[in-house]
């Protein structure tokens, strides 16, 4: 057990790490549209004005729950708005350390569940790639394709996701890995 939890560690620093190379740095940029400076402002102070009011939260704009915002999200143009009326700071500590906590929880639950369901380190190294395939599969890329979401944007976050978790199970797998499959004399294989 105490192998599981150290590679779960492990693992889930090792998927801290890799989100912040694939977000945190200049590389991020392959992801996310860029506008200018004014553009940017006037669409900041359009947001302040049109969604102030109803507060932070996730929006589509145009919203489609009547006749007139679905003849007009049939026209386009649409988007999907995730809305914070206070503003952060760019690189805020608060989120990196409640980042690095999740990460870190999310390594020790990968490791367990890995513990659980495989019993030796080639079944672990399969889950621990199959398993974050389908999730990013099913839950990043059915974004473009249910709500035609960006595909770069999108591919970028499936693919950053599927590294570091894909990555942490990796770790973990090799971390519990136990003397006696080192040796190859492990009765389970």
């Amino acid at each position: 057990m105490v192998r599981t939890v150290i590679g779960g560690l492990v693992g889930g620093f090792a998927l801290f790490i890799t989100g912040f190379i694939f977000w945190g740095t200049p590389l991020s940029a392959l992801a996310l549209s860029r506008t200018d400076e004014q553009a940017s402002a006037n669409l900041q102070a359009a947001m302040a004005q049109a969604l102030t009011p109803t507060g932070t939260g996730v929006y589509t704009i145009p919203d489609p729950s009547s006749a007139q915002g679905t003849v007009l999200y049939g026209k386009g143009p649409v988007a999907q708005i995730f809305y914070n009326e206070g503003g952060f700071p760019v690189m805020d500590s608060g989120a990196l350390i409640g980042g690095l906590i999740l990460a870190l929880i999310v390594g020790v639950i990968i490791a367990m569940a890995l513990r659980f369901i495989a019993t030796n380190f080639g079944d672990r190294m399969r889950v621990a790639i199959l398993f974050p395939l389908a999730a990013v599969l099913w839950m990043h890329v059915g974004q473009a394709v249910f709500n035609h979401a960006p595909w770069g944007y999108i591919l970028y976050l499936a693919f950053s996701d599927f590294v570091g978790v894909a990555l942490a199970g990796v770790i973990a797998a090799k971390l519990m890995e136990t003397k006696a499959e080192l040796l190859g004399t492990d009765p389970v294989h």
